[in-house]
């Protein structure tokens, strides 16, 4: 293995056995405590290996600099990743698992728990044969997503630094809690970040370069139904759990997540509980076609008014809150900055796989705050489960695209 290989396994090793899990019923920024942990470890690892500016706020944003060393005008670009695991399984004594030169076939993540990689539903994985696979051990997520993208930002900054003859302009890096549960750039300043335009590094695999991502919002509704003794409730209960699944019903079927791919967006039920007297759903709504993002919200509330007029009282009520919004209108007036990356990508032989996310980034929070910032791979596979995976020689291609991207800017 390469130095630079070495040392993003090394890190990366060390970043995912401390658990940074997010809560998303959490009052607090950041919403747990523990992050602190991984915040704090990294301040002390950024002013080991030279950056400047470093340090960790009340919110958990970790940052850090590195001053120009080319005398040329040159844009500061910033390198972000988040440091928090998802809430979908646990990030607790996460114990990563090493299969060098991988043979191409299944990979046994536990037999005990009969946990496999199986190439038949994930083919994708026999494109690393002869590689080095990163898992964890079956009864986790490993938190390549997003510790691998710290790995890597971190990694490419000790190279500049220990490579002073690559020139480049000032360099911002932040670390942040909360991405997760959609909170983590609520408390960010961008004017005091202070780059020009930026990149996260949370992508998938090799070779993602996103500037588009979903319009989103949450739906949260609640049911007031009518009790009565079933054997009297002729003409007088409202069972709320049937007009819950009245509701979900109006809603059009071909616009699931499991029925939707590529620039198609959905409604996607996520929480469901109640009894007959009270019921509540909750639903995500996405598309990247702002003009059908507001359709669909308009759908829900049509949907909602229909069913309170034939019950001839307003029994469902609902709140729709947008979270964050498509960042590519806020990137095409500098779409430089993807194009810069895509021709970093090209120039290291590796095949841009720019596609739209089906889902949401800071970066896409950050683009409308004034910070442009598409999204680039980070290598891992089968994010929020345990049966995510990275490989190792993505991600020194990770680290070569930052190093590109950063030279390009100089030229």
């Amino acid at each position: 293995m390469t130095e630079i290989s070495n040392k993003l396994l090394e890190r990366l090793l060390k970043y995912v056995q401390i658990d940074t899990q997010s809560d998303e019923n959490s009052k607090t920024y950041p919403s747990t405590k523990k992050q602190f942990d991984l915040a704090n470890l990294l301040v002390q690892e950024l002013k080991e290996i030279g950056l400047e500016e470093v340090g960790v706020d009340q919110y958990g944003y970790v940052t850090a600099a590195l001053p120009a060393n080319s005398i040329k005008d040159t844009p500061t670009i910033g390198f972000l990743a988040h440091m928090d695991t998802a809430p979908d399984m646990s990030g607790k004594n996460v114990k990563p698992q090493v299969f060098k030169n991988y043979n191409g076939k299944d990979i046994v993540i536990n037999k005990d728990l009969g946990i496999t990689l199986l190439v038949k539903e994930f083919p994708e994985i026999s494109d690393y044969k002869g590689q080095t696979i990163i898992t964890a051990s079956g009864d986790t997520l490993l938190g390549a997503d997003d510790k691998a993208g710290i790995a890597e930002i971190v990694t490419a900054m000790e190279s500049l630094i220990m490579n002073p003859d690559i020139k480049h302009g000032k360099i911002k890096i932040a670390f942040t809690p909360d991405e997760e549960i959609g909170k983590g750039v609520d408390h960010f300043d961008v004017k005091k970040f202070g780059a020009d335009y930026a990149y996260t590094l949370d992508g998938g695999g090799l070779g993602e370069l996103e500037y588009e991502n979903f319009n989103a919002a949450g739906v949260a509704i609640k049911i007031q139904g009518r009790n009565i003794h079933p054997g009297n409730a002729k003409g007088k209960m409202i069972n709320a759990i049937l007009v819950a699944a009245e509701l979900n019903d109006m809603l059009p079927i071909e616009q699931r997540p499991e029925l939707t791919e590529k620039y198609e967006g959905f409604f996607h039920i996520i929480k469901f509980f109640g009894t007959v007297e009270e019921a509540e759903i909750h639903y995500i709504i996405r598309d990247h076609n702002k003009e059908k993002f507001e359709k669909k919200k308009s759908l829900i509330k049509d949907v909602i008014s229909l069913i309170n007029k034939k019950y001839n009282k307003e029994i469902v009520k609902y709140q729709i809150e947008d979270q964050y919004y498509n960042m590519r209108e806020q990137v095409e007036p500098v779409f430089h900055i993807v194009e810069q990356a895509k021709e970093a990508m090209i120039d290291l032989g590796i095949t841009p796989d720019i596609k739209p996310i089906r889902g949401g980034t800071d970066g896409a929070r950050l683009s409308y705050m004034g910070l442009p910032c598409p999204n680039i791979f980070t290598g891992g596979h089968n994010y929020h489960g345990k049966l995510e995976y990275v490989p190792l020689e993505s991600m020194e291609k990770a680290v070569q695209v930052i190093l590109k991207i950063i030279e390009k800017t100089v030229k």
